[in-house]
């Protein structure tokens, strides 16, 4: 089984070094030797824009892949079997995994799903209210109820897709957007 703290404490420092602010590390599907392949994904952004280009993920993609591949040649096995290497941009529907997420995203749908029982609830949906820092808790509205929960309660955390998250959002870089246009015009 892989450890993803882990595989975190590897992959931070490498998007740390190209500028990014890591938001995720998941291995998904199956992990024991044998069975079919599955992934592991990266999420990272650029702090200023909140996105990643196809050629920072590029970039991302093969410092992990040197990366990981060293520490194998040296005997540690990160990831059993096969695996596939996925780095992407969170997307405006992002997930909330850090605390900085949830006190940027105040004000928007978000779902929350718990690791245990809270008040006889397991997921929580609705608005942000904020989060405590102090306290490290995360307010959420849901049916003009505000719940308390404990960032450490979260098992999983996204935003919903709305139009006041569209509307807030920021712009997505066109850097290179009319060359596109011109060469599907040709």
């Amino acid at each position: 089984m892989a450890d993803n703290a882990r595989l975190t404490e590897i992959i931070e420092p490498e998007a740390r070094a190209l500028g990014f602010d890591l938001v995720r590390v998941a291995l998904f599907g199956k992990t024991e030797v044998g069975d079919e392949e599955h992934t592991l994904q990266i999420m990272a952004e650029r702090p200023e824009t909140g996105q990643l280009l196809i050629e920072d993920c590029a970039a991302l993609s093969r410092r992990v892949s040197d990366v990981i591949d060293a520490l194998e040649e040296d005997g540690e096995v990160l990831v059993q079997g096969a695996y596939r290497l996925e780095v992407s941009s969170p997307g405006i529907d992002r997930p909330l995994t850090r605390p900085k997420d949830f006190a940027a995203w105040t004000g928007h749908e978000a779902r929350i799903e718990l690791k245990e029982l809270m008040d006889r609830r397991k997921r929580l949906r609705g608005d942000l209210v904020g989060f405590d820092a102090a306290t490290n808790t995360i307010s959420i509205e849901e049916d003009a109820v505000i719940y308390t929960v404990p960032f450490d309660c979260v098992a999983h955390a996204k935003l919903i897709l709305t139009d006041r998250l569209i509307a807030a959002s920021r712009p997505i870089d066109m850097t290179g957007a009319e060359t596109l246009d011109e060469e599907q015009e040709d």
